[in-house]
């Protein structure tokens, strides 16, 4: 209980930006608070505040502690809202890391469906770096993790890859950007203004590996870690830009844009990332079968098989 007071202390003097304000809010004295927080930071070993001018700023280690104090008031919260539903069923939270590079139209065909789950679910997104989602899914901060690639054989880290499905591309342009090109695909995207994905997405160096094998020479105009940005570049008529096969239809309907040509040597794929060796959470099921009925389906690359073979040899790195 002591811990969990310290922590409640921490959270309100990052949030108010000095201990007289945090002493205010709490009725309590700032000698009290400040009392506190030193015996915790001796406790620790580690600094939590340090002086910023006229207030405090929290370092990055109590950075770290307090996202672990907001999972404790959030379950107090839970844990208030059930007693209070008495019978009835409180939704369980099922929280999802999304690696940043995640096209988010792909993001959400695949999760909408476990809001559907007749067990009532609370889906809690996160975006980040694949790496900082890892490390929240080895403490169990996180329940899957999203991305478009596996997990790095160099994270020590016990999770599993599940392949969700496999798609290769489609070059899109703006309707005038696309009267504009000459000669056919993929020849006629030569010299044309191109929005690449940033350093690090997963399609990033096939891409530059097909440019290179067809002699083309792009004008990259652009580099986004973020898929949607892209596309808003793209649908302004910036840039040519590629994305999955399998959400084609989607991307000219939401963007306005029209298919220019297919690259079938580059394929994006969709990883679910679990501490599972064999799926069995029924939401990270949800997901696995939304992508093989919603997404993967629909592409021109054989990603049924792809993803089928691959479930069958599920393996951790």
């Amino acid at each position: 209980m002591e811990a969990v007071a310290s922590a409640t202390r921490l959270w309100m003097v990052a949030k108010s930006g000095s201990i007289a304000r945090a002493s205010e809010q709490l009725h309590v004295t700032p000698q009290s608070i400040s009392g506190q927080l030193a015996e915790l930071q001796e406790s620790l070993g580690v600094e939590l505040l340090r002086r910023s001018g006229r207030g405090v700023e929290v370092t990055d280690t109590g950075r770290r502690i307090l996202s672990y104090a907001e999972d404790i008031f959030a379950l107090g919260d839970e844990l208030v809202n059930a007693a209070r539903l008495g019978n009835t069923v409180a939704a369980l939270p099922f929280r999802i890391g999304i690696a940043d590079s995640v096209p988010k139209s792909v993001t959400y065909a695949v999760v909408q469906p476990v809001l559907q789950l007749a067990e009532p679910v609370r889906v809690i997104c996160r975006e980040g770096r694949l790496v900082a989602l890892l490390a929240d899914l080895a403490v169990h901060r996180l329940d899957l993790v999203i991305a478009d690639r596996q997990m790095p054989a160099n994270i020590n880290v016990k999770a599993y890859n599940h392949l969700l499905g496999s798609s290769d591309l489609t070059v899109f342009a703006a309707p005038a950007l696309a009267r504009s090109l000459k000669g056919t695909f993929p020849g006629c995207i030569d010299q044309a203004p191109f929005l690449m994905p940033g350093e690090g997405v997963a399609i990033r160096p096939g891409l530059e590996r097909w440019f290179a094998a067809n002699g083309i020479a792009p004008r990259v105009v652009g580099e986004f870690d973020d898929g949607a940005l892209m596309k808003a570049f793209g649908q302004s008529g910036a840039g040519l830009f590629a994305a999955p096969t399998a959400i084609r239809d989607y991307v000219c309907a939401q963007y306005g844009v029209t298919a220019v040509g297919n690259i079938e040597a580059v394929v994006e794929e969709l990883y679910a990332i679990t501490t599972e060796r064999r799926i069995q959470h029924p939401a990270v099921i949800a997901v696995s079968e939304a992508a093989a009925r919603e997404v993967f389906v629909k592409s021109g690359g054989g990603s049924e098989q792809k993803t089928a073979d691959s479930n069958r040899k599920r393996k951790r790195l």
